[in-house]
């Protein structure tokens, strides 16, 4: 099953976790956010889409958890990750109207809250989690902390990165367990903390819906699947003839499968070549996904849909960095926002998703960590001279060498 190539993956993060019918709002602050989330989402997909074999992600934890940290950036830093990330924020967009940081932050914040008052209503699970992990003693500012709370309903939790660096690993990890239902896990691995971490930005997001129209687990057969390089795998297929939301571009075939309630679907993007994949990677960018997902219609379709599971892990810092963020990492971060001093940086942004699809739905989850690391206080170098080594004596002057040499047998005399 690993070796599927279900590139077209993508599109699920976007349609089951926010509703494809986004992209038809009218325009307003949050569909502005929900424009730019989808773009980076893109954007990202287009760095990520390279490694070999399935790839499954959720740009949307992955935008959470960066939003609260930009929420504590300030100068270069912010305007970069703005830009980056593609938030619709004063000064960084554009947009013919920007937001203000704190209509940006309001708006991220009600998304999450609707995402998570539906998730509750009863005909499928969602929920979006997001918490603080500061180190235990270390002062950040009422005003950043307020904020993360008020809008992503991320509490500051304690724990000790100096003294208890392995503990405070799995503490975050376990909260990562526990509100993806134990599907991720080990999301911060061994050596990822170390006794410079001040602070961990944690999302969560775990889905779990029946299909409005499921399949019927005996119509489900062993079926040859082509790979791109032409060789054939066999795998559980499933199989179900009924009316689903269906669209012909000509070259790629779209289709909508809609989960109970109809409120999130699941798109799929099927290249009508063997070999497609790679033309539709190519044409991928949030403008050519919005003018495929219009104009859907309702047809009675007999789809084939392969079962399947997949992890994906990823680091994400180089790639963030060669996205146009790199002061963020650099002894240059300005995180000012967090703590009043410029001695912070992000050290590593984490993310794992994982997903399920069967007869019966979907299950989905996903988590990323942003690592914050203190950059001011350096640990001191150590210069150590017990092993031959070269010397020379110089004129600082002028810069002409006097003497030169080799050490190689000390005379302790």
């Amino acid at each position: 099953m690993k070796t599927i190539k279900t590139v077209v993956i993508a599109a699920i993060c976007l349609s089951a976790f926010i509703n494809n019918r986004a992209w038809g709002l009218a325009q307003s602050d949050k569909a502005d956010v929900v424009k730019g989330n989808n773009k980076f989402a893109m954007e990202l997909y287009q760095k990520l889409q390279s490694r070999q074999g399935n790839l499954f992600l959720s740009p949307y934890s992955i935008s959470t958890a960066l939003a609260m940290t930009y929420a504590g950036a300030r100068g270069e830093t912010e305007k970069q990750m703005a830009s980056t990330l593609c938030f619709p924020t004063v000064g960084f967009a554009s947009s013919e109207k920007p937001m203000t940081n704190e209509r940006f932050h309001r708006e991220f914040g009600s998304i999450i809250s609707r995402m998570n008052k539906a998730g509750k209503k009863g005909d499928y699970e969602l929920v979006v989690a997001n918490a603080l992990w500061g180190q235990k003693g270390y002062e950040f500012l009422d005003e950043f902390l307020g904020l993360v709370r008020k809008n992503y309903d991320g509490e500051l939790q304690q724990v000790d990165f100096i003294g208890q660096t392995e503990q405070a690993r799995k503490t975050i990890n376990g909260w990562v367990e526990d509100k993806t239902k134990d599907k991720i896990k080990e999301l911060i691995k061994k050596g990822m903390l170390d006794m410079m971490t001040r602070l961990v930005l944690t999302n969560a997001i775990y889905f779990k819906g029946k299909w409005a129209s499921e399949f019927k687990p005996e119509r489900t057969s062993d079926t040859p699947f082509s790979l791109v390089g032409g060789k054939k795998v066999t795998v559980p297929m499933m199989n179900q003839k009924a009316e689903f939301g269906y669209k012909d571009t000509g070259a790629i075939q779209i289709l909508e499968m809609p989960y109970v309630s109809e409120e999130l679907s699941m798109v799929i993007l099927l290249p009508k070549k063997i070999d497609g994949i790679k033309q539709l990677e190519k044409e991928l960018t949030s403008e050519a996904l919005a003018g495929w997902l219009g104009g859907i219609g309702e047809r009675e379709v007999e789809v084939y849909f392969p079962k399947f599971k997949m992890t994906s892990e990823f680091e994400l810092s180089r790639i963030l960095v060669s996205m146009g963020m790199p002061a963020a990492f650099s002894n240059e971060a300005d995180f000012s926002g967090m703590a009043g001093d410029k001695d912070l940086a992000i050290s590593a942004v984490i993310h794992k998703a994982y997903v399920d699809v069967n007869e019966e739905g979907t299950e989905a989850a996903a988590a990323t960590a942003v690592v914050i690391r203190a950059t001011g206080v350096r640990e001191p170098l150590i210069f150590r001279a017990d092993h031959p080594f070269f010397f020379v004596i110089r004129d600082n002057v002028n810069g002409s060498i006097l003497f030169m040499g080799r050490m190689t047998e000390p005379d302790s005399n």
